[in-house]
C-alpha cells in the first residue's frame, strides 16, 4: 500500500471546498405547507428544558398544566394528547411531542380563549417553584417551528428568536423579603405569514408572549377582564391550614407557617390564550430560521479568526514536517545494514591504530595523508547512518497488544466515515434545523453501515500484525467500542428514569438500538473483517524485521513518559478552542440544538485533521532520530491526546460557564463530555497512526540495505 504525498494543488482545492461551503445554509423542507383562510393549524406541545440542569420533562408529564382532553380539533383524526411519530434523534435528544387541544386557524384572530381550570395540591406546587427556580422554558411547535420569545438588538436594527418561552418567573416580595413565585397561565400566540404565489399562506414565525394572571377577577368563560392590561400574576402559593398546624405543633410555641404537608388544600390554575395573524413580507418561507440564527451571527468575525488561527498553526506545522521531508525522502538517504557499519566501523578502528604508530615514528606519506581524509570521510557516513536509520531493522516490529491497537483503529475509522459523512451533509443542507433529530438519526445509520469500513480496516491490520484468530479480533471490533457505549449510556439512565425525565431513553428505544448493534452492525463488521483478512493481502512492509530486537538507548524525558504525547496534544486543541466555545454554547446552554455554522466547523475539522497529521508525523520523527522503534502506540496517543485537553476545558465550562445544579445532570455532563471525548480521541488518534503508518513507510522504502 504506497503512500505518496499528497499535491499541494488537492489541499487547495479541498480547502476551496469547505471555504464555500461556509456560506451554504440549509436545503428548505422538501414540502411546503399551505393554509388557506378559516384552514386548521395543529399546535403541538414537546418538552420543558432549562440551562440550569440536564433533566427534561415532556409538557403534559406535568401535574399543574391542561391534560389532554382527547377532543379532535380541525378535522383530526387525533385527539388532543396523541404521540407524535418520532425519529431516533428525536428520542434520543428527549422530544415527546403529542398533539394539543390549542385550537388556532388560518386568519382567525382570538382574543381570549379558556383552555381549562387546573387544580393542584401542595406537592405539585412545590415542584412547579422548583422548576420555575431553575429557570425552565417551554417548547411547542406549529409548522415544524418551536414556539420563541422574540428579542430585539439594542439598536433596534433587528429582531432575533430564542426557542422556547418561561414556564413562569419569581420576584421577591417587598413585605416579608422571601422570593415569590409565578406561573405563567395565559399565552399570546403571534402567527407570522405571507402570501406565496402558488395560493394559500405560509408561515414564517411563530412567537408565545406568555403572561401570569390571577385566577381573580375573571369573566364567566374564565378569561380575564382585560388580557392586555397590567394585573397580578397567579402566585404559587396556598395559604396554610392553620387549625391544622396548630393541632400538629400544639404544645410548642412557634408554628411553621411553610409546612407543605399535603392536606388536601389544592390551587385552581386557569389557563387561557390568545391568538393573532400577523403579515409577515420581510421574510421568506425559506429563510424562516433566520432569526433563530441572527444573534449567533455576530459570531462570525470570531469564526473567522478562529480559521485564521488554525491556518496559522498548520501552516508552521507545515513547513517543520516539509523540511524533514526534504532531509529524508527528498534528500540522498542510502542506508547501510548493522553488518556494513560494524564492518565500517572495524576498518575506521584499523586505520587510527595504524595511524597512531605511524604518528609515533613519524612517518606519515602521501598516501597515509590519503587514509587519513578516507578515515574522515568514513566517520561522517557513519554519523549519516545514526538515528533514524539504524533502526531499518526494527521499525516495523510488532508492536504490545497489536489484538487491541486493531480494533481500536477499526473503530476510528467507523468514526471518521461517520463524522466525513455528518459534516458533508450539513454542509450541504441536507441536515438542517427543520429536520428535527436528523443530526443524530443520520449520524446512528453512517455508524452502523460504517462497520464494514471497522472491520475491513481492523481485519487487515490485524493480518499485517501475523494474527491468526481473525473472528476473535471481529468480536473485539465489533463489541469493545459500542458494547462500553451502551453500557455507560445503560447506567445512566437508571439515574434519568429515577428522576422520570423525557431525557431518558425509552426501554423500547433501548431495545432497537440494542437490535440495531448486534443484527446490523456485528455482520456488518464480520463481512468487512473477513474481507480485510481473508480476501485481501497483509500491507507489505519495505523493510524486513531483525531476528533480534535492538537495545534501545536512554530516552530524552518526553518520550519516557506521557507527557509527551499530552504536550504535543496542546497543538491540536488550539486549532479547535475557539470554535469548541459555539458548540458547546449550542449544546449546553442554549439546547436548541440549532447548531447552523457546518461550514466554519468543516473547515476547522478540517485544518484540524491536517494538523494532527502534522504533529504525530513531527512527533514519530524525533522518536525515531532517538533510536526508539516503540512509534505504533505512540503515534495513535500522539495523535488522541488533545481529547485530554478537551475534557479538561469541559471541566474548566462546567465550573465557570455553566449553572448546572444537581448531582444526576453534573454525572450527564461528565459522563456525556468523557464519551464526546473518547469518540474524538479515537478517532483523531487513528488519523495520526495512518500518518505515521504512511510517513514511515515511505522514508524506510528508499533506504538500501547491504
Amino acid at each position: 500500500m504506497p503512500m505518496g504525498p499528497l499535491c499541494p494543488r488537492s489541499w487547495a482545492l479541498c480547502l476551496f471546498f469547505f471555504v464555500s461551503a461556509t456560506w451554504s445554509f440549509y436545503i428548505p423542507g422538501y414540502s411546503v405547507t399551505r393554509y388557506n383562510d378559516g384552514e386548521a393549524i395543529p399546535l403541538l406541545v414537546n418538552k420543558i428544558f432549562s440551562d440550569h440542569t440536564q433533566l427534561q420533562y415532556a409538557y403534559f408529564d406535568l401535574p399543574f398544566v391542561c391534560p389532554p382532553s382527547g377532543n379532535k380539533h380541525g378535522g383530526s383524526p387525533f385527539g388532543s394528547g396523541q404521540s407524535i411519530s418520532l425519529n431516533l434523534g428525536e428520542v434520543l435528544r428527549g422530544d415527546r411531542i403529542m398533539t394539543s387541544d390549542f385550537e388556532l386557524e388560518m386568519g382567525k384572530d382570538v382574543e381570549c380563549q379558556s383552555l381549562c381550570s387546573a387544580e393542584v395540591g401542595r406537592e405539585n406546587v412545590k415542584w412547579a417553584r422548583q422548576l420555575i427556580k431553575e429557570n425552565y422554558v417551554i417548547e411547542w411547535i406549529v409548522d415544524n417551528l418551536p414556539g420563541a420569545t422574540s428579542f430585539v438588538t439594542v439598536d433596534r436594527s433587528r429582531k432575533y428568536y430564542a426557542s422556547g418561552f418561561k414556564l413562569g418567573y419569581r420576584d421577591i416580595s417587598p413585605a416579608t423579603g422571601r422570593s415569590r413565585y409565578f406561573l405563567n397561565n395565559h399565552f399570546t400566540i403571534v402567527i407570522r405569514w405571507r402570501g406565496v404565489p402558488e395560493g394559500g399562506k405560509v408561515i414564517v414565525g411563530f412567537e408565545v408572549y406568555p403572561k401570569s394572571i390571577s385566577a381573580e377577577d375573571r369573566l364567566e368563560g374564565g378569561c380575564p377582564k382585560d388580557v392586555h392590561k397590567q394585573q397580578d400574576g397567579l402566585g404559587l402559593f396556598i395559604a396554610p391550614d392553620m387549625s391544622r398546624l396548630r393541632e400538629k405543633y400544639a404544645g410548642l410555641s412557634y408554628i411553621p407557617e411553610d409546612d407543605e404537608d399535603d392536606d388536601g388544600a389544592t390551587l385552581k390554575i386557569p389557563y387561557t390564550y390568545s391568538v393573532y395573524f400577523r403579515e409577515e413580507n420581510k421574510v421568506d418561507w425559506a429563510n424562516r430560521w433566520d432569526l433563530y440564527f441572527t444573534n449567533q451571527e455576530e459570531g462570525s468575525m470570531t469564526h473567522w479568526l478562529a480559521i485564521i488561527n488554525s491556518l496559522t498553526i498548520s501552516a508552521v506545522l507545515g513547513v517543520t514536517v516539509f523540511v524533514i521531508w526534504s532531509r529524508t525522502v527528498q534528500g540522498d538517504i542510502k542506508g547501510r545494514g548493522d553488518g556494513a557499519m560494524e564492518d565500517r566501523k572495524l576498518k575506521a578502528q584499523s586505520r587510527r591504530k595504524r595511524s597512531g604508530e605511524k604518528k609515533g615514528e613519524g612517518l606519515l606519506d602521501n598516501a597515509d595523508v590519503e587514509n587519513e581524509a578516507d578515515m574522515s570521510s568514513d566517520d561522517e557516513s557513519f554519523e549519516d547512518t545514526s538515528g533514524w536509520k539504524l533502526l531499518h531493522g526494527d521499525v516495523f516490529r510488532i508492536p504490545a497488544y497489536s489484538g487491541l491497537l486493531a480494533p481500536l483503529i477499526g473503530s476510528g475509522m467507523q468514526l471518521l466515515f461517520m463524522a466525513t459523512g455528518l459534516l458533508l451533509l450539513s454542509c450541504l443542507g441536507i441536515l438542517n434545523p427543520s429536520f428535527r433529530g436528523g443530526f443524530v438519526s443520520v449520524g446512528m445509520g453512517l455508524f452502523v453501515f460504517a462497520g464494514v469500513f471497522s472491520g475491513y480496516f481492523s481485519g487487515r491490520l490485524y493480518k499485517t500484525f501475523g494474527g491468526s484468530t481473525w473472528r476473535k479480533n471481529t468480536l473485539i471490533t465489533a463489541l469493545l467500542f459500542p458494547g462500553l457505549s451502551f453500557f455507560l449510556v445503560l447506567v445512566l439512565n437508571l439515574f434519568v428514569w429515577a428522576q422520570a425525565s423525557s431525557t431518558a431513553i425509552p426501554f423500547s428505544t433501548l431495545i432497537g438500538l440494542l437490535a440495531l448493534w448486534l443484527l446490523i452492525q456485528v455482520p456488518l463488521v464480520y463481512i468487512g473483517s473477513w474481507a480485510g483478512f481473508v480476501r485481501a493481502t497483509a500491507w507489505e512492509h519495505p523493510l524486513k524485521t531483525n531476528a533480534i530486537a535492538r537495545q534501545i538507548p536512554l530516552q530524552p524525558w518526553y518520550l519516557r513518559s506521557p507527557a509527551g504525547p499530552l504536550l504535543t496534544g496542546l497543538i491540536p486543541f488550539a486549532v479547535l478552542f475557539i470554535e469548541l466555545l459555539f458548540l458547546f454554547k449550542n449544546l449546553w446552554q442554549d439546547k436548541s440544538g440549532y447548531y447552523y455554522v457546518f461550514g466554519f466547523l468543516s473547515v476547522v475539522s478540517t485544518v484540524l485533521l491536517v494538523t494532527v497529521v502534522e504533529v504525530t508525523i513531527i512527533a514519530t520523527y524525533s522518536q525515531l532520530c532517538s533510536e526508539n522503534y516503540h512509534w505504533w502506540w505512540q503515534s495513535f496517543l500522539t495523535g488522541g491526546s488533545s481529547a485530554f485537553w478537551i475534557f479538561a476545558y469541559c471541566i474548566w465550562y462546567y465550573a465557570f460557564k455553566l449553572h448546572i445544579t444537581g448531582f444526576v445532570s453534573g454525572l450527564l455532563f461528565f459522563s456525556y463530555s468523557f464519551l464526546a471525548c473518547a469518540v474524538y480521541g479515537l478517532l483523531t488518534g487513528t488519523v495520526g497512526f495512518l500518518a505515521a503508518y504512511a510517513f514511515v513507510r515511505r522514508v524506510y522504502s528508499a533506504i538500501k540495505v547491504d
